[in-house]
């Protein structure tokens, strides 16, 4: 028996999207000076591998779809930006950049968290019987 809505279930699955995000960004920052430090970022296509792989069906209508494989991702979603360099000692951390991540990925957990809160507020009122 199921206890949750699959509604609460994907909040749930973005909310740790976002606290990922939130890990990689915060070590990005802390990173700036460092030299020879490369950004790292989130992939969506691997965060999504992973939650295909945790039960969460796939049906492909087009062959320009992702596909999906059993096996799990060896990095959880996190990727090495390479190639790219903003500073002379080698390091690719563009604080701009990361502070515009920061500040959208924030809008994005306030928005999850408003919605699994009013998902509970509903789960609440139907436990008191409407009242």
């Amino acid at each position: 028996m199921k206890l949750f809505s699959n509604t609460i279930t994907t909040l749930e699955k973005g909310l740790n999207y976002s606290s990922l995000k939130q890990k990689v960004i915060s070590q990005n920052i802390a990173n700036e000076a460092t030299p020879g430090y490369k950004a790292k970022d989130v992939s969506f296509k691997e965060t999504l591998q992973t939650a295909v792989n945790q039960g969460i069906p796939a049906y492909r209508t087009d062959s320009r779809h992702y596909e999906f494989n059993i096996s799990e991702p060896s990095n959880k979603g996190v990727v090495t930006r390479k190639n790219v360099s903003f500073n002379e000692n080698g390091n690719s951390v563009d604080i701009d950049n990361e502070m515009a991540d920061l500040a959208t990925n924030q809008i994005y957990y306030n928005a999850l968290t408003e919605r699994i809160s009013g998902k509970f507020s509903s789960l609440q009122n139907v436990i008191r019987g409407g009242k």
